[in-house]
């Protein structure tokens, strides 16, 4: 069994994503490869308008491979890091014929009255 990741508010550097938000973010991960792009009906997490919605549509289309459910080994290479008002969460996706992609989903994390609210950024390669 693997040693908790904690929670950390530090704006000096990079983390790893903590153990709380993993289960919601491969929930995000899951939705987007259901085509589910306005994350509507998904606790905890802010609905995307249809502009921002497209988008991630057209990145995942163009990157031309289909996206899989996140496996443990994407917390390996993904980060979060504590921006003063949230956290800035980098997730690396995974593909059916790749594994880890160059694709990532940014989310932004915000602390709202003792629970975590998910705000999907984008879907992109950096």
């Amino acid at each position: 069994m693997s040693v908790p990741v904690p929670i950390l508010r530090d704006e000096v550097q990079e983390h790893p994503v903590p153990s709380e938000w993993r289960s919601k973010l491969r929930e995000i991960a899951d939705a987007l490869n259901d085509g589910n792009f306005n994350l509507h009906g998904l606790e905890c997490v802010e609905p995307l308008d249809e502009a921002t919605a497209a988008g991630i549509a057209r990145n995942i289309d163009a990157y031309g491979c289909s996206l899989t459910a996140l496996p443990d080994e994407s917390w390996d290479t993904s980060v979060c890091q504590w921006q003063l008002a949230y956290w800035e969460v980098l997730v690396d996706l995974f593909t059916v014929e790749e594994g880890r992609s160059d694709l990532v989903l940014h989310v932004n994390v915000f602390e709202e009255a003792g629970s975590f609210v998910f705000k999907v950024h984008f879907v992109y390669v950096p």
